[in-house]
């Protein structure tokens, strides 16, 4: 994004920035619980903590929130120390909230195609409105995010690729029923991103 048309664009206040930030981590997290009950994996760290949670029972949240831990120091060498905040206040809440879900709604049964699908969508919904707000879930979506910005390489074709090595990498822990929704997921998710994170479609930007 030009420095002309960041004077132009409208700001962000700081508690629009706020009300982005929960908006988006209920979405994701509410997403990420529905994976969670279908058995279903998704990409970048969410999809690692998933596998430590299959394969050894750790809390998804607690797991989440520390794969995400080395990422920070991309973050803030890169991307700057508002990022990294708000960043750090996402993961935290999505990986609070996550675990919050299932103390409200009560599922028996889910189909994981309508999991995978339906969550892939409420997913990528939730990482454009933080995506927006200069805000991301940590991992990889930092590194797609540097990505894009500095080579100019799509964020959504990057993280697809990234998320289809992880999902590859899970063919030993879950079904492959779940494998294959799971990957219908990942492609639900990285279409929304790669069709909506445009900087020349959407120029609002964060008040300093």
């Amino acid at each position: 994004m030009t420095a002309a048309i960041r004077s132009e664009a409208p700001r962000h206040s700081v508690h629009e920035d706020a009300l982005a930030i929960i908006t988006g981590t209920l979405f994701i997290s509410f997403a990420l619980a529905l994976f969670k009950l279908a058995g279903l994996l998704t990409g970048s760290t969410a999809g690692l903590a998933f596998l430590v949670f299959y394969t050894t029972g750790l809390p998804f949240g607690a797991v989440f929130f520390v794969i995400n831990l080395p990422f920070y120091i991309l973050a803030f060498l890169r991307m700057g120390w508002r990022f990294t905040i708000k960043t750090f206040i996402a993961v935290a809440l999505t990986s609070v909230l996550t675990e919050l879900h299932t103390r409200f709604i009560h599922v028996g049964e889910v189909n994981p195609f309508y999991a995978a699908v339906f969550g892939g969508l409420l997913m990528g919904v939730g990482f454009i409105v933080l995506f927006r707000h200069q805000a991301s879930l940590g991992g990889v979506n930092i590194l797609a995010l540097y990505v894009q910005d500095r080579y100019g390489i799509r964020a959504g074709k990057f993280q697809l690729g990234v998320d289809l090595a992880v999902l590859a990498a899970s063919f030993f822990i879950v079904s492959p029923l779940a494998l294959l929704a799971s990957v219908i997921g990942a492609c639900a998710l990285n279409m929304v991103i790669w069709i909506n994170h445009r900087h020349d479609r959407y120029i609002a930007w964060s008040a300093p």
